[in-house]
């Protein structure tokens, strides 16, 4: 089964990514090369309810 990587949002440096599999989705905060903090989620819609906190944390919008 393919993973589903995704780009959630992105701040200069900053950027917030969804790694997918089978067994459930991993959210990574990341700041250039490197990888400032990895969660682990059941569910899609519970990362995805994470990753619009810590963008709210730190004040970002989403670009498109």
């Amino acid at each position: 089964m393919p993973s589903d990587d995704r780009e959630l949002w992105t701040e200069g440096e900053l950027c917030c990514w969804m790694v997918s599999c089978c067994s459930g989705a991993e959210l990574q905060l990341r700041r250039g090369d490197d990888i400032v903090l990895r969660e682990l989620y059941p569910t899609k819609s519970d990362l995805y309810e994470r990753a619009r906190m810590l963008r709210d944390e730190h004040h970002i919008g989403i670009r498109k």
